[in-house]
């Protein structure tokens, strides 16, 4: 299968609730995952598109605008988000964390945060889009791969 395929979440699947052990944890090194508001889309903008690409940011800006974006901030600092909806309806991502922060269970919160996000909105299951670490995905919340689902996400781009 391949690494850029679609996963599927059920999002009623018990993994996926608030991680507050790992929340409370990376307060303890001063990581907030924090909702990102209207007033927030430049300074979103901006990180994604450094740290990532022109097109992250331009989801990660509809997803604030249209679903939901969420930040993980350090010294009043981004230094990760998640995105939801900023593409289709009931899909999440682009998500990414800063280099220097990896490892730290950031992309697990934010991640969580957006699901748990999705499902109190309303939906039963959430498609991630062009997924490249499936097992991340897989392990955290239970996705599973779309078969033959590449490249229906992002087939009429440009």
């Amino acid at each position: 299968m391949s690494k850029d395929a679609d996963m599927l979440v059920k999002l009623y699947d018990p993994r996926v609730e608030i991680d507050t052990a790992l929340e409370t944890k990376l307060k303890e090194e001063g990581i907030l995952i924090k909702r990102a508001l209207s007033p927030n889309r430049d300074d979103v903008y901006r990180y994604v598109k450094e740290h990532f690409s022109t097109g992250w940011a331009n989801e990660a800006d509809s997803g604030i605008i249209k679903g939901g974006c969420y930040l993980a901030v350090k010294d009043g600092k981004i230094v990760g988000f998640a995105a939801y909806e900023g593409l289709f309806p009931n899909f999440f991502g682009p998500t990414g964390v800063s280099e220097e922060m990896r490892g730290k269970g950031i992309g697990r919160a934010l991640l969580l945060r957006c699901l748990v996000s999705m499902r109190e909105k309303g939906y039963r299951y959430a498609i991630i889009g062009w997924t490249g670490p499936q097992e991340f995905y897989a392990k955290c919340c239970g996705a599973e791969v779309i078969p033959d689902s590449i490249p229906a996400s992002y087939a009429d781009l440009i």
